[in-house]
């Protein structure tokens, strides 16, 4: 028998957002939950759940990790030549999820995606551990593999390749999402939740809209 969890989210009498949540710029809303989740989130605050959509209009998800961000956008780094990478680049189109479950909150954000430059890219991957950076080396990221031991196979011979420093490969590097729409979710009781959208106008201005749940 299916439980009944019609009742979830009675979690309080009040969510904590509240008109004047509307007043602020989305990126500084962002900015505070992100740092709230920093410090409650027993895993991974940073993790993304990032959307494409293939050609025939499959779309697809996965997690990632959400590296650098500003009021110009989102970034996270990847392989370029895999599923993910491949669809990212041939619609220029991304949506992702941030959600908090110690906060009972979430964000939403859609908007263009592209290649970050080289140099930003170069600056985050020198600063990875070098097991990292062999492995973005040795996997032909979303390809067939046969066994583990190939792919063991395939981390010797960089690591042979590259005894000291490790080059970031062409194939590897950031994605910037710039939004065009963000939307901030907050438990409420009795599935009364708090939604807030924020879009820009024809000037580039955030301009907040409060959602039904």
């Amino acid at each position: 028998m299916s439980q009944d969890t019609s009742g979830a989210g009675q979690h309080g009498t009040q969510s904590p957002l509240h008109d004047d949540s509307l007043m602020q710029e989305p990126f500084a809303l962002f900015g505070e939950w992100f740092d709230e989740a920093k410090k409650t989130e027993i895993n991974d605050p940073d993790a993304m759940a990032i959307s494409s959509v293939a050609p025939d209009g499959m779309p697809s998800v996965r997690m990632v990790l959400l590296k650098q961000w500003s009021e110009e956008g989102f970034i996270f780094y990847t392989n370029y030549d895999g599923r993910k990478g491949d669809e990212l680049l041939a619609t220029g189109k991304a949506a992702f999820v941030m959600h908090w479950k110690s906060l009972r909150r979430q964000v939403r954000v859609t908007g263009h995606v592209a290649p970050v430059e080289a140099e930003v890219s170069d600056a985050y991957f020198a600063s990875r551990p070098r097991g990292s950076q062999i492995g973005a080396w040795a996997s032909i990221q979303s390809r067939p593999l046969d066994t583990r031991a190939d792919l063991a196979a395939r981390v010797s011979e960089i690591e042979a390749l590259y005894p000291n420093e490790v080059p970031r490969p062409p194939h590897w590097g950031g994605f910037l999402i710039r939004p065009q729409e963000m939307e901030f979710w907050a438990d409420g009781a009795y599935r009364l939740h708090d939604r807030f959208q924020f879009t820009p106008d024809e000037t580039g201005k955030w301009v907040p809209q409060r959602l039904y749940p």
